[in-house]
């Protein structure tokens, strides 16, 4: 029987990118591909999944992982007026069958590292819109910095905007994070995009100055449509 373990189902607004203030439910994967030194989201296996039953009460149900497609849908089909249902973690990449047997009311938003391209041609036909990470980590966290480019270019190539698909590009900036890689990476993914967010990270003592911000922006709107959008839901507090 196809299982996955989340940590947590939950119904709120997407805090980050284009889509920011839409309701979405929220499944939150457990586990990760990946060890990003800015990652604020714990990906450890729990033993159940906190369903919240009550839109904004902040009151859960511990649900006994791990848990059935069936399952997940029904839970989430519980939530009414959804834009769409965001898949994230750890990688929901990770769990890519899972994902193809859900049946959900609302249309699939997947929120993803963009580094496991053969698990993303597994669910290209069944997402409707794709937040995809570019992950530029320092080299000393990858076993292979040329490898995760070329798997990360390659997911978006599978991925990639269509008539039945939104697909952008979301890069969290700190201020180490150097401008010639993000324009490499963003100069061969460009046509697969419909947008670029440039998301500079939320903890306050690894952001970059606003002024570098917009140099870069300035640079990259001469490739694509470039937007520079920092985490919402932090703001006011939401989850």
């Amino acid at each position: 029987m196809m299982q996955a373990s989340l940590s947590e189902i939950f119904c709120s607004v997407q805090g980050e990118g284009p889509y920011v203030g839409y309701r979405q439910a929220f499944v939150r994967f457990t586990g990760c591909n990946l060890n990003c030194n800015y990652c604020d989201t714990p990906v450890e296996a729990t033993e159940v999944c906190r369903f919240e039953n009550v839109p904004g009460s902040n009151t859960f149900q511990d649900v006994a992982n791990p848990l059935s497609p069936e399952k997940v849908s029904e839970m989430v089909n519980s939530y009414k007026a959804l834009h769409s249902v965001s898949l994230t973690g750890g990688e929901p990449l990770l769990c890519a069958d899972f994902i193809s047997a859900l049946e959900t009311d609302a249309p699939l938003y997947l929120e993803s590292n963009m580094t496991l391209p053969h698990m993303a041609k597994k669910v290209k036909d069944k997402v409707s819109y794709v937040s995809g990470d570019v992950k530029l980590l320092p080299h000393s966290l990858l076993d292979d910095p040329d490898l995760h480019l070329e798997r990360t270019i390659e997911c978006f190539r599978a991925l990639k905007t269509t008539k039945d698909r939104d697909c952008f590009c979301k890069i969290v900036v700190t201020k180490e994070t150097p401008a010639d890689d993000i324009e490499g990476v963003v100069g061969a993914i460009s046509g697969y995009i419909s947008s670029l967010i440039l998301q500079p990270v939320t903890q306050k003592e690894m952001q970059p100055e606003p002024g570098y911000l917009l140099e870069l922006q300035g640079s990259l709107l001469n490739d694509v449509n470039t937007r520079i959008i920092p985490q919402t839901h932090k703001m006011w507090g939401c989850l």
